[in-house]
Formats: structure tokens, sequence, C-alpha cells
């Protein structure tokens, strides 16, 4: 299949780890030139090891140390994506925090535990769309689209959690059901641009967030009994999942790939879930 992604450039905030890594990687595969964002300075590793990175041949892979909750950080990650590129053709924000402990019910946090959560999940995505769109909307405007693809877009990354209320952490799936809802917002406002906005709901996933649910959770448990990770997902898996299986990583990424290609250049203001199965909406 044709993705027509050779030569774009994207940037992927949350690039160091996880999913963020493996949708960093997915580009690069496609002959994409990659700017890889993270506040965790290992990012400057993982842009070396990605396709295209000195001294192998390809599009450049570099990274960027930057903290999406500081909008001046963001806004200088714009202007070197420029400075070094020449244009932005895709953004995807593949970042996620949660609050670090088990909210149910909700009333056991406190008030202050969604201030951070908040600002990372919400605000973090807001400072991005602010940093890039202009640009992109006006290299629509002005009619400069290449053939490197169909347009535009942003992708940003919410979660199955913000669409079923999760109990597991109350301002982390408030967050994520907010990023959904900007992402609706900013499609129409980016669409006679060509600048296409969706957002992607990972739904069972190991990575570090997920561990953290379960640790957060555990901590409350009596030691008797309590069951390991893997058992504890395992028996998640099997009660929510009908494909009774873990969503890898590549399989999100792969969906990343897919909506900012020309394959999907009629896709914008979607809520897409690469979760198995685990929300269907009737």
């Amino acid at each position: 299949m044709e993705l027509g992604l050779a030569g774009a450039v994207v940037v992927v905030f949350g690039a160091a780890r996880g999913i963020g890594t493996a949708i960093a990687r997915a580009f690069a595969v496609e002959g994409a030139a990659i700017m890889a964002v993270d506040r965790d300075p290992s990012v400057l590793e993982l842009a070396g090891q990605l396709p295209g990175s000195a001294p192998r041949p390809g599009p450049p892979a570099l990274g960027l140390v930057a903290d999406v909750t500081d909008f001046a950080a963001v806004r200088r990650a714009a202007e070197e994506v420029t400075r070094r590129f020449g244009r932005t053709d895709h953004v995807v924000f593949a970042v996620g925090a949660g609050s670090g402990k088990f909210g149910f019910p909700f009333w056991k946090l406190d008030p202050q535990d969604w201030d951070a959560v908040l600002k990372v999940n919400l605000i973090g995505a807001v400072h991005v769309a602010h940093a890039f769109a202009p640009a992109m909307a006006e290299a629509g405007r002005l009619g400069t689209d290449q053939d490197i693809s169909s347009s535009r877009s942003l992708l940003f990354l919410s979660s199955v959690a913000g669409q079923i209320g999760s109990q597991t952490d109350p301002p982390y799936s408030a967050a994520k059901a907010a990023v959904i809802n900007f992402a609706q917002c900013a499609a129409k406002d980016l669409a006679p641009y060509g600048v296409r906005v969706n957002a992607l709901c990972p739904g069972m996933v190991q990575t570090p967030l997920n561990r953290s649910v379960y640790e957060a959770w555990a901590r409350e448990q009596p030691e008797t009994g309590r069951p390991s990770y893997e058992e504890w997902s395992a028996e998640k898996i099997r009660r929510l999942v009908p494909l009774n299986r873990w969503q890898q990583p590549e399989d999100i990424a792969a969906m990343a790939v897919f909506l900012a290609s020309s394959q999907g250049r009629n896709i914008t203001g979607q809520t897409i879930n690469v979760d198995g199965g685990y929300v269907m909406h009737w």
C-alpha cells in the first residue's frame, strides 16, 4: 500500500518510550523525516537509533528535549523544526500521564491531584496545537502542499479511558476525554486549510503507564492473595477485551501512520480505537 509519507516532516511528542517510540520508528520506516521530542533526554539517543539517522541513509531523524507543559519550550520546538526542515507536515501528541493514585471512589483523591494530570494530558495537547497549527494552516491557505501527502495532520493520543469514564484514575479519564473533544474542535477549525485532526485511543498496552495503574491499585490491597501485574492484567483483558489479547505499541503506530497517510485523506474529527474491541459504541 502506497502511503505517500516519504519525505514528510513528522514531529512526535512523547517519543522517548513506549507508544511514542513505536510511532516515531514507524514513520521513519516509511521514509519520513522525524523530530522526536520528549522531556526525557533519552529521546536524543532514541533519535540516533531511528532509520535515517546519521550515518544511515534516508531522511534525518533528530531529537529534541522539551516539556509539553512549558508553552515557550513547545514554541521553540516548532521553530526548531522549521529551521531544520522548513515545514511541518504531521504532528503526533503521544504524551500521557496519570495521577499515580487509585482513584476509586473519586473523593479519595484531592482536587490538587488533578492539576498535573490535566496540565500534561490536556494543556500539553493545547500547547502543541497552538505552536504548530497556525503555520500548518497558513501553508494550506497558500497552497504550498507538495506531493508528499494529501494533507497535513495533527494526531492526539487519547485513551479508551476517555470514553468510558474509567474509575481507576478519574483525572486521567477526564483529561483524555477533553483531548477527544478538543481534537474535534480543532478538526473543524483546520479543515478549510486541509489540515486533518484525529484522536487515537489505545486499549490495553504494556507501557509504564499501564503498569502504574496496577501499582496504584495494588498498594491498597492486602498482600495475601494479591495478584501479580501479569495476573491482574490477564484477568482484565479476559473480562474487557473481546479479542482477548494485549494491544502492542506497533498496533497503535500502524494506525497513526495510516491516519497521516494519503490513504487517510478523508478522515478527520474522528476518534479511532485500537483496543481489541474494548470500547464498542452501539
